[in-house]
């Protein structure tokens, strides 16, 4: 009797019949919360996608500029108004309430479970084509990019899902059917160059805007990437995560600067509590540290040291 194997390999026919079906599913479940948004002085539009039964819809701060109410059309072919309840330009999002019946709504899933290849879909209303579905992978985790003020936007998600004037504020999601990016940018000139503010950045600021109407944030600035934590200093440091953040760039006069951080320093943990990525590093500077002292565990890899530094916690300005 031959060799039998156990796992043969599987047609490619199969393999894209899954894709597929894995693909489509996400849609059915988000594509119903997708919504267009309209300014009502018609100076543009783009995407959004409700996150909750009783109207809440997730938008881009760009979407909405400085309006206070927007024009909101459902997949359904419903229409009416939303109030804009808050945005945030540092992190580009906003949060609307509908006045009108929601038919469905997304979940946001945690983005820190996101890897390079895993599929992405984009959902939106790009170039007037409304609930256009495009598909790829996550092409990169933990990026920075600048935001309309000037600052740069941390833990943000790279994709080669195609997107195009009208695709931001809309969802990109996961093969699970989970809400793991707001659609953010493209690059002018690029081809499969895209990006997608983390979903658990956008769960911290819609918590902000619900709770104060705004983002309290405490700043220490720095500019700092996601990246992986050698096995060596998570062993020396006594922590379990796999991934910390890297400051790359400190600017002069800071907290960070006066508390003697430098580039190239892993920040290990905030308080106590472990930085896995950026977005821990958002979520722990919040508006309870503003005007404390701060102890910061960071990794020295000029002098391969773990060291506790305690840095004065500023208020970011708004």
């Amino acid at each position: 009797m031959g060799y039998i194997d156990p796992n043969p390999p599987i047609a490619e026919g199969q393999l894209l019949d899954a894709y597929s079906d894995t693909v489509s599913k996400a849609v059915d479940r988000v594509g119903p919360a997708v919504s267009r948004i309209e300014r009502l002085d018609d100076r543009g539009h783009g995407s959004g996608f409700a996150i909750s039964p009783d109207g809440l819809i997730v938008t881009n701060h760009h979407v909405v500029a400085d309006a206070r109410t927007v024009r909101i059309r459902s997949a359904n072919g419903a229409v009416g108004q939303g109030s804009v309840l808050g945005h945030d330009a540092d992190t580009d999002i906003a949060l609307i309430r509908a006045d009108m019946d929601v038919a469905a709504w997304a979940r946001l899933g945690d983005s820190k479970t996101l890897r390079r290849g895993h599929i992405a879909i984009a959902i939106g209303n790009p170039l007037g084509f409304d609930w256009s579905v495009t598909s790829g992978v996550v092409s990169a985790l933990g990026r920075s990019m600048r935001a309309s003020n000037g600052r740069l936007i941390d833990d943000v998600v790279q994709t080669d899902a195609a997107l195009n004037p009208g695709n931001s504020g809309g969802p990109l999601v996961s093969s699970g059917g989970e809400v793991v990016g707001v659609n953010t940018a493209v690059i002018r000139g690029a081809q499969g160059i895209a990006f997608a503010v983390a979903s658990n950045t956008a769960n911290f600021v819609v918590s902000e805007i619900l709770r104060f109407g705004h983002v309290r944030r405490a700043f220490i600035g720095i500019v700092a990437d996601t990246t992986a934590l050698p096995r060596r200093v998570a062993l020396k440091a006594g922590m379990g995560q796999e991934t910390t953040v890297r400051i790359r760039r400190i600017e002069p006069g800071s907290p960070a600067e006066k508390a003697g951080l430098k580039e190239g320093d892993f920040i290990l943990a905030i308080d106590g509590r472990p930085v896995a990525g950026a977005d821990d590093l958002i979520r722990l500077l919040d508006g309870t540290r503003i005007d404390r002292q701060t102890p910061i565990t960071v990794y020295d890899l000029d002098s391969q040291i773990v060291d506790r530094v305690m840095v004065p916690i500023a208020r970011a300005a708004r």
